[in-house]
Order: C-alpha cells, then structure tokens, then sequence
C-alpha cells in the first residue's frame, strides 16, 4: 500500500487528495517545448511564483534539457542556469525539485533550498548522485529511461513493457533503500516517452495503476509529449487540452504527482473532476 505522506526533509506532502500538481520550469535554451522562454532568472523565478499562484504543489526546476536527441551540458553550465533560480525563489512556500542527473548540481541545489531529486537515470548516471542522496533528507524521484537522450528514440524495445519498468523500479526502490534511504523519501516514474515508442506510451497509461505495486508515489510526466500529436492526429497542435486529458485519466488511475507544464488548467481540470465525483478522496 502507498503511504500518505511523501517525506522531503523536515516537510511531508500529504497524497490523501492527490494527484499533487509539478510544475515544470525549464531553464534551458532547447527543451522540446518551453526552451528559451526564460531568458533571464527573474523570468524563470516570476513564471516559479505564478505557477504557485494558480495552484502547483511543486516546482520543478531544470537545466539540461531531455528531449530526444538533446546534447548533453557542462557541469558549470547547467549549475549557473539553475542555481540564481532556485536562490531566488525565497518567497516560494511550495517545495522546489531539482530535475538533474549530476550530483554537483544535485548538492549545490539541495543547498540553495531544494526539498526534492529529481533524477531521470534513477540515480544511475553518476556514480555520486547515491551519496548525494543519501547525505540529504531530501525527496527522491526515480525515473526509468531506456538508453539515453541521445540514443533512447532508437528502436526502444520490450518484450514486456510494463512488466520490465515493474522490475526495474523495484529494483532501483531496493537499491535506495538498502542504502539506507528511507522508503517514505522515494517516489518513482516510468518515464513516459523516455525511450518508449507511442504503443510502449500508451501501454504504460493504461496499466498505470499497476506500478502502485512498487509501494511509493508514483509520478507521471507526460504533459505535451509527441505521443498527444500522434493521438490527435497531428503533430503541431497545441497539446493542452490532450495533456489535460491525460492528466484526468491518471488521476482517475490512482497517480500521485503529475508534471505538467500548464498548471492553471491542471488545477482547475482536477477540481472540477473531484467535484463531479471522478476522484474518491475519502478512501
């Protein structure tokens, strides 16, 4: 059973009525939808202060961008992106996550004020990230990916795509916890488009109550992904209102957190579904 209460430090985040609401806040200049629209801090930490405003439970903030065939970036650089952001947020009262997979900017971040981890390799991607996470008492969010940026849209392939992300985040669940990290911190994402073809996509949206098995929270990030263009039938349309209809289907699923880049709608999208009867917040 999934506990109630996500532990991040010496704050807990209640799940009794999720799914709580991440806002995305991509400072980078090539993000597959919002790269470039913050060109200075202040922009990213006013967008930060707004996405409160209309509701977000959380702010995610990155500085390397993920998408598909994206070159990675320097150490240095990615922490001078996201660094004056998060140290600009002190009127923030909502947790900030740090979306990296480089445990420089994991620590830096963490010590600028974040509460949370948000690492796309589950920890893998730097031998260091496990100290990292282990010295904090911060959240920890583990994705699965298959491959790498650079190379995951390359024929992914399963045989079993559900069952194989199952294991894997069990897997990477045990690891942290045999490290000593405590079960409360951990939450999990089968990483929605990271290495997964539209089926693979669209399988793992269906059967997403089968990874409440793992025991944690579990995150969905699949807010304006190519898989809502190919289901509208076409690939340049604007993705909201497909994004929101994800978000009301996983909800409806049992998740816990969803990573979206439209807050307002989200929120608003979740309230009107609670209060038609299409969330049960009294089990």
């Amino acid at each position: 059973m999934v506990s109630k209460i996500w532990h991040l430090g010496t704050r807990q985040l209640s799940l009794e009525q999720s799914p709580l609401v991440m806002g995305i806040l991509n400072v980078t200049p090539d993000s597959f939808s919002d790269g470039g629209k913050y060109e200075t801090s202040q922009a990213a930490i006013a967008t930060a202060l707004q996405m409160q405003h209309d509701g977000a439970d959380i702010i995610d903030i990155g500085g390397e961008s993920t998408r598909p065939y994206s070159n990675p970036v320097g150490v240095n650089e990615e922490i001078d992106r996201v660094i004056p952001v998060i140290e600009g947020l002190s009127e923030l009262t909502i947790p900030i996550s740090i979306d990296t997979s480089k445990a420089r900017v994991a620590e830096l971040a963490l010590k600028a004020g974040a509460e949370i981890l948000n690492d796309v390799t589950g920890l893998e991607g730097d031998p260091d990230m496990i100290r990292i996470a282990m010295n904090s008492d911060a959240g920890l969010c583990l994705m699965h990916m298959q491959g790498n940026p650079q190379i995951m849209q390359d024929k992914p392939s399963y045989e079993d795509v559900v069952g194989e992300i199952l294991d894997y985040l069990i897997a990477r669940r045990d690891f942290c916890v045999a490290a000593g990290i405590d079960l409360r911190r951990i939450c999990l994402d089968p990483g929605i488009g990271f290495g997964k073809t539209h089926e693979h996509n669209v399988a793992l949206l269906k059967n997403a109550t089968r990874f409440q098995e793992t025991g944690c929270p579990i995150l969905i990030g699949h807010s304006r992904k190519g898989f809502i263009g190919k289901i509208l039938g076409d690939k340049s349309a604007d993705r909201t209102a497909g994004t929101l209809g994800v978000s009301l289907a996983m909800a409806a699923a049992g998740a816990h957190v969803l990573r979206v880049h439209d807050v307002k709608p989200t929120v608003d999208g979740l309230k009107l579904f609670r209060a038609a009867g299409g969330l049960d917040c009294s089990d």
